[in-house]
């Protein structure tokens, strides 16, 4: 598969951000199938370490969630920073050609953005994914309301709010049902 949705849980809603999780699935938005799927937990004490920021408005919001959410902020099962990247490069390696991979993130300046900017700071050379292959959800959102498709209404969440994981699938599910509507609508003659 050549599509990669990223969601991520952070500190701080820069580009700076600290990453408290990394949630990714491989999916195809022609047939909406989901393929392989990646979560990790990252040490928010390494990210701080390596440069990265927490936002007192971003700390206030997470300190508002519920128990469940809040609870993979504290979970003590995360790997370093440094590792946590290079297990997310190992998956996309292992899982894709990384010169066509098309990289989703929500929106265009956050998770793709952040990610890019760890890399950096943990001393990657060479890109994950290159930067022109780029793309984001609510773009796909908006287009989908402009349509007169409510998304959010059609495609309900499953999961945990504010998982990495179960947010990437869920927006995977978003992009492929509108790419697929786009599809269908371009075929009628």
């Amino acid at each position: 598969m050549e599509h990669l949705m990223i969601d991520l849980e952070t500190m701080d809603n820069k580009p700076t951000a600290a990453i408290t999780s990394i949630g990714a699935v491989f999916f195809n938005p022609e047939t909406g199938e989901m393929g392989e799927q990646f979560y990790q937990r990252v040490s928010l004490d390494s990210c701080v370490e390596h440069g990265l920021t927490m936002g007192a408005d971003t700390v206030r919001w997470w300190m508002r969630q519920d128990a469940e959410a809040r609870s993979e902020l504290l979970n003590t099962d995360c790997l370093d920073l440094p590792l946590a990247m290079s297990c997310l490069d190992e998956f996309i390696n292992q899982n894709s050609n990384p010169s066509r991979l098309q990289v989703w993130g929500n929106g265009p300046a956050f998770d793709n953005v952040i990610l890019r900017n760890a890399a950096e700071k943990c001393g990657f050379i060479e890109p994950i994914w290159f930067f022109w292959n780029d793309r984001d959800v609510r773009t796909m959102v908006a287009l989908s309301k402009s349509m007169g498709l409510n998304v959010h209404n059609i495609i309900q969440f499953e999961g945990v709010k504010h998982h990495a994981l179960h947010d990437a699938i869920h927006q995977a599910k978003i992009v492929s049902y509108v790419w697929m509507y786009l599809v269908k609508i371009a075929s009628v003659k």
